[in-house]
C-alpha cells in the first residue's frame, strides 16, 4: 500500500514538474514570438510612415518654412499624432560644401537621442534576468575606480562621474594621440581605470547629466551580452521594430561613417564637423537613424515589442529632484509631467553640428521630431508648435517653479 503512494506522488510530482516546465517554455516562446516580425507588421508600419504631402497640415508646413526661414532650421522634420503623419519635410542641406539636399530618409547622428536606445537595452537585460539596477559596476569591471555606482545611478545620471568626452579629449591632445582613429568604449574604460579621474561628485548626491554614464552603460551591455553594442542593438532592439534605416556607426569601425549627412557647426554652415576619436564610443551616442525608423521606434514601445510595460513604467518615472516641478530625468529619458498636465517623454540631443529634439506626448499620442545638422538655436523656438499641438512647452525656461508659464496664470 505504501509503495502504491509513493508510486503516485512521484507520478504527481512528475506530472506538476511537467507542466510547470510546459508553461515556462511557453511563456518563453510567446515572448520570442513578440519579437518576431510578420509580413502584417511590415505592411502596417509602411501604412504608418506614407505621407500625402498634399494632405499636410498647412498650419505646421508654414511653421516649418518659417523655422527655417528665421530662425535657420536645416534638417528633418516630422508631426505626427494618433498614427498620422500631420506633416514632414527635409529642409536644407545635407553636406553643404558638396551642396547635397537632404532627403526624407537620410539618416542622422541622434547624439543624445541614443541615449534612450541604450536604456531599452539595459532594461530588455534587466528583464532577461542578466542584470539587476542594484548591480554595481565593479561587477562587470573589477578595475573600475569608483565605489557605489550601480546600474540605476548610470541610467538616471547620479553617478557623479566626471565626463570621459572632456576628459579623454585632453589626453588625446596633451599626449599627440592619433586623432583619427576612434577609441572604443573597452579602450575609455581600461584609461578610466589607469587614470583615476576624479569625480564630480559623490554616487548618488545629485543630478548630473553627462556621457560618463551611458558610455559606461554601454560597455557593459558588450560585457553582458559577449556581443558587440552595435550586433546587439541590430537584433534586440533596430530589427524587432522595423527600423530599416537605423545602424551604430563608430570611427573604430568605420574609418569614414557612411551616411550623406554632415554635422555644420558655428551657425551659418561656415564650419563642417569630421568625425575623429570621440566617435568610437558608443552608447551615449553612436545611433544613426530617420525621422520614419524614430516614429516606428516610438510604436514598438508603445505596443510592448521591445519592453514590458512595467520596465517603460519604470524607465518613464522621474528620478531625480524636478526642475520647475515639472522637468526631470527617468532611465534614459527626460520628461515632463505634473499634475493636470500630460506625461511627455522626450529627449535632446546635441554632437558635433547635429542638434535634435524627440517628443513623444504619451496622453496625447503625438510624436515631434526634429532632427537638425546645422548647430543653431532654431530648436528653442517651438513653442507655438508645442500650443498649436495643445502640449505642454518642452523647454525648460518656459515655466516658473510653480509649473506656470512666465507673465501667466496657468497651471
Amino acid at each position: 500500500m505504501k509503495f502504491r503512494l509513493l508510486i503516485a506522488a512521484f507520478a504527481i510530482a512528475i506530472i506538476s514538474l511537467s507542466s510547470c516546465t510546459s508553461k515556462e517554455e511557453k511563456a518563453k516562446k510567446a515572448e520570442a514570438d513578440k519579437k518576431v516580425r510578420t509580413k502584417e507588421d511590415d505592411k502596417a508600419d509602411s501604412l504608418l510612415i506614407t505621407y500625402d504631402p498634399t494632405k499636410g497640415d498647412q498650419w505646421i508646413a508654414d511653421f516649418a518654412q518659417n523655422l527655417h526661414k528665421k530662425s535657420g532650421f536645416n534638417g528633418n522634420m516630422l508631426v505626427a499624432r494618433k498614427g498620422k503623419i500631420l506633416y514632414e519635410k527635409a529642409i536644407g542641406w545635407a553636406d553643404y560644401l558638396h551642396r547635397d539636399s537632404l532627403k526624407i530618409n537620410s539618416e542622422f547622428e541622434l547624439a543624445s537621442i541614443t541615449k534612450t536606445f541604450t536604456g531599452v537595452a539595459i532594461m530588455q537585460l534587466v528583464e532577461a534576468g542578466k542584470l539587476k539596477l542594484t548591480d554595481d559596476v565593479k561587477k562587470f569591471y573589477p578595475n573600475f575606480p569608483y565605489n557605489g555606482i550601480t546600474i540605476k545611478l548610470l541610467l538616471s545620471h547620479r553617478s557623479g562621474m566626471m565626463n570621459y568626452v572632456y576628459f579623454i579629449d585632453d589626453i588625446w591632445r596633451k599626449e599627440k594621440r592619433n586623432q583619427k582613429k576612434g577609441v572604443s568604449n573597452q579602450e575609455v574604460m581600461d584609461i578610466i581605470a589607469e587614470r583615476k579621474p576624479n569625480p564630480y561628485t559623490k554616487p548618488d548626491n545629485r543630478f548630473h547629466y553627462n556621457n560618463s554614464n551611458f558610455m559606461v552603460l554601454g560597455a557593459i551591455i558588450e560585457k553582458v551580452t559577449g556581443k558587440s553594442y552595435a550586433d546587439y542593438m541590430m537584433e534586440h532592439v533596430f530589427k524587432p521594430a522595423g527600423l530599416k534605416h537605423t545602424h551604430v556607426y563608430s570611427t573604430t569601425v568605420y574609418p569614414k561613417i557612411p551616411v550623406d549627412v554632415v554635422g555644420h557647426d558655428r551657425n551659418n554652415f561656415r564650419y563642417s564637423v569630421a568625425q575623429n576619436f570621440l566617435d568610437g564610443p558608443v552608447g551615449d551616442k553612436g545611433i544613426y537613424s530617420t525621422i520614419h525608423d524614430l516614429l516606428l521606434y516610438d510604436k514598438y514601445l508603445k505596443n510592448g515589442r521591445l519592453l514590458s510595460q512595467k520596465s517603460l513604467d519604470s524607465a518613464y518615472t522621474g528620478h531625480n529632484k524636478p526642475v520647475n516641478g515639472h522637468f526631470n530625468y527617468g532611465y534614459g529619458w527626460r520628461m515632463f509631467d505634473g499634475e493636470g498636465m500630460d506625461k511627455v517623454v522626450y529627449h535632446t540631443g546635441w554632437w558635433h553640428g547635429f542638434r535634435h529634439i524627440y517628443v513623444r506626448d504619451l496622453d496625447k499620442d503625438i510624436v515631434v521630431i526634429f532632427l537638425g545638422n546645422l548647430t543653431n538655436g532654431s530648436l528653442m523656438h517651438l513653442d507655438d508648435l508645442f500650443k498649436y499641438l495643445e502640449m505642454p512647452i518642452i523647454r525648460k525656461g518656459a515655466y516658473t517653479g510653480s509649473g506656470s508659464l512666465p507673465g501667466t496664470d496657468e497651471d
